[in-house]
């Protein structure tokens, strides 16, 4: 193990226990992680985020897919669309590409009045944004499967992306069926997008997941780990009489899980900054505020229905906390550098363990 590796390595555990603190105490998130880990063999924001550095150059293509739609109300919840946003304009910031937020239409005004919010200009042409600077654009994905071979044809005609990225995107079951955290059947409420996921997977396109329950798309990299373990989740589990459960049957490449998928966001573009040795790629908490208060006020809802500004039962004063404590300990890691106590450390030894995964990870993953 390098110095360098050494960094990395505990970089992406500090990012991994901050974006899956359980305040709750329920132990979902902990049980997510540990399949998430062992399929990634390393810490997963870090993987997923050297995995996206070597892969995106300027001026690629990327699709970002989030957008869930809650019961009662019918209305878009917070969490996704917050991280999308923020992600958007750090992979423009990190890498120059051009992002596409495919959600509901119901996430639009929130996407369009939040984009001054972090400097981006958004386009509803996707033509525009592939020939401006520091742009990204918004497709609405339609919720009918009568539609979605034409979207995608439509969205695949602007080329091939780079990778696509979904975070807190519902996802169908076995049986085509969406489904809330406690089972209940949302099928006609949500957008169809795992049709594009599918299309990226046969097209090879890599393809990336975040998620905090089981029943995101691209959850199924863990599935059999999710249907033991999660609520709701096996078969003949679920509230709505499909028998199917409410694991999502598409699996990504690569997955993050986290108490909050906005969350997993925020430590995917952590390491992107560590990686890029870029804080300013990280947004900051008072970004953050901004962001999660125009969401609200544009329409969306936190998970527990509630229009004051949340993310899945979280306030603006805890999301800005972890955002603030991925920054801060990132930036320290950044522009920490005495050469000698990784050396040191390194021949201590304790860390051989470690250099044994990360191995037998990069032989499985070559």
């Amino acid at each position: 193990m390098t110095r360098e590796e050494l960094a990395e390595w505990n970089v992406g555990i500090n990012l991994d226990q901050l974006m899956n603190m359980d305040p709750r105490g329920y132990g979902v998130c902990r049980i997510l992680y540990e399949g998430a880990r062992a399929l990634a063999g390393e810490p997963v924001s870090m993987h997923s985020a050297k995995a996206l550095t070597k892969l995106l150059k300027p001026g690629d293509l990327v699709y970002i897919m989030t957008g869930f739609i809650l019961r009662p109300h019918k209305c878009p919840e917070t969490d996704g669309i917050v991280g999308a946003i923020l992600l958007a304009r750090a992979l423009i910031r990190a890498f120059d590409v051009k992002p596409i937020l495919v959600c509901p239409e119901e996430n639009v005004v929130a996407v369009r009045n939040c984009a001054p919010l972090v400097g981006m200009h958004l386009y509803e042409d996707i033509a525009q944004v592939l020939s401006l600077p520091e742009a990204f654009g918004i497709y609405p994905f339609t919720k009918e499967l009568s539609e979605v071979k034409k979207q995608i044809s439509e969205l695949f005609a602007y080329g091939e992306p780079a990778a696509l990225i979904s975070t807190e995107a519902p996802g169908a079951n076995e049986k085509g069926e969406y489904h809330n955290a406690t089972g209940i059947n949302m099928t006609e409420l949500e957008a169809k997008m795992d049709g594009l996921f599918d299309e990226a997977l046969k097209k090879g396109i890599p393809t990336f997941a975040i998620g905090d329950l089981g029943n995101e798309i691209g959850m199924g990299a863990i599935g059999s780990h999710i249907a033991r373990y999660i609520p709701y989740a096996g078969k003949g589990k679920c509230n709505c009489g499909c028998k199917g459960g409410i694991l999502a049957r598409t699996a990504a490449d690569y997955l993050i899980t986290a108490t909050v998928s906005d969350w997993g966001v925020y430590g995917l573009i952590s390491a992107i900054a560590f990686l890029k040795k870029d804080i300013s790629i990280m947004h900051d908490e008072d970004m953050e505020e901004r962001v999660l208060r125009e969401c609200s006020r544009s329409g969306m809802v936190d998970m527990t229905g509630s229009l004051l500004p949340g993310i899945d039962g979280f306030d603006v004063a805890m999301n800005c906390r972890i955002v603030n404590m991925m920054r801060e300990t990132t930036a320290y890691a950044i522009r920490y550098d005495v050469q000698k106590w990784f050396d040191v450390t390194l021949e201590a030894g304790f860390f051989k363990e470690c250099e044994q995964e990360v191995s037998v990870w990069k032989k499985s993953a070559s």
